[in-house]
């Protein structure tokens, strides 16, 4: 295999909200070569990479983290699979014209509240959105690569109003959407009982978080538990995400959710929904899987920001088998 680079440097000043900016924005192309084929491609721009997944579809990667958003299929198919689809957004968008709230827990690039806005347009009820993340720049590295990524269009001139103010209204299609971000610590966010009060209970949660290895505050047991708690009682609320481990599932249960099994998607034959509702699943974990989380070595809940493995402790294991799933 051969690997061609072409570097190429222009001045300025980098839009690096999380650390020191730099004098020079750097602009690497590489192509992967074998038998003189082309099979592979990224461009680095920062902290971030477009890169070209094997069919063909672009994404982007975050060197910092080492991950690559929506790695194996692309962004716009994993979030039409595992968000979009899940949310089962004509039925729960029908059921009234009071409007529909959505948190979007890891907005990265855009890509899943994008698809899912994109599946809303032929419906009348009114959206309210409220996107979390630490940082605006793979949002920002997103719109810049706009025609390469794909999915932004026609959502262009939306983002430009995010990344300027913050917030954004609009006409999508057949209702009004409005559209907040909020940047910073999304766990001290939901701790803190007088902001999260202010914000709308929703009726779907887009969780999208760095895996726990890279980013455990994201994933432990006190911030499951407070975000259940924010749910409205009697209301039901989805929440997909892209995990199906033990750990995950227990974290989930043991902080008040019913867990089911989510679609497959990409490389993944399985991944995880969660909600308030055991109604709303269609298929939730049964007794059986209990058996393979008393068989897990990862599978105790985390409880601090600092990600390890272990099997579940005694304690969680009565208040699990205890669980109203399973009885």
């Amino acid at each position: 295999m051969v690997l061609n680079a072409n570097v190429s440097s222009t001045p300025g000043p980098t839009e690096n909200w999380d650390g020191p900016s730099s004098s020079k924005v750097f602009s690497i192309s590489f192509s992967r070569i074998r038998d003189g084929r082309k099979v592979a491609s990224v461009s680095i721009h920062g902290s971030y990479q477009l890169v070209r997944l094997a069919n063909g579809v672009h994404s982007i990667r975050s060197v910092a983290e080492d991950e690559t958003f929506h790695p194996v299929v692309g962004p716009e198919a994993e979030a039409e699979a595992l968000y979009a689809r899940q949310a089962r957004l004509a039925g729960r968008l029908r059921e009234s014209l009071e409007p529909f709230v959505i948190w979007d827990v890891g907005l990265g690039a855009a890509a899943n509240i994008l698809t899912v806005l994109r599946a809303a347009q032929p419906f009348e009820r009114p959206l309210r959105v409220i996107s979390f993340d630490h940082t605006l720049a793979p949002l920002r590295f997103a719109l810049e690569h706009a025609e390469a990524l794909g999915y932004i269009d026609p959502f262009q001139a939306v983002l430009g109003d995010l990344l300027a103010d913050g917030r954004a209204r609009f006409e999508n299609g057949g209702h009004e959407v409005t559209w907040n971000v909020l940047t910073g610590d999304f766990p001290a966010w939901l701790a803190d009982k007088r902001m999260a009060g202010e914000a709308e209970a929703p009726h779907l949660i887009l969780y999208d978080a760095f895996s726990p290895a890279k980013n455990a505050a994201m994933w432990t047991l006190p911030l499951f538990t407070r975000l259940h708690e924010r749910l409205t009682p009697g209301r039901a609320c989805l929440m997909p995400t892209y995990s199906r481990s033990t750990l995950l599932r227990v974290t989930l249960l043991l902080a008040g959710f019913y867990v089911g099994a989510g679609r497959a998607t990409g490389e993944k034959e399985e991944t995880t929904i969660a909600s308030n509702s055991i109604g709303e699943l269609e298929a939730p974990l049964p007794g059986t899987w209990l058996s393979r989380v008393r068989q897990s070595t990862s599978a105790e809940p985390m409880v601090e920001d600092v990600y390890r493995q272990r099997p579940l402790s005694e304690e969680n294991w009565e208040r699990l088998r205890r669980h109203p799933q399973f009885n």
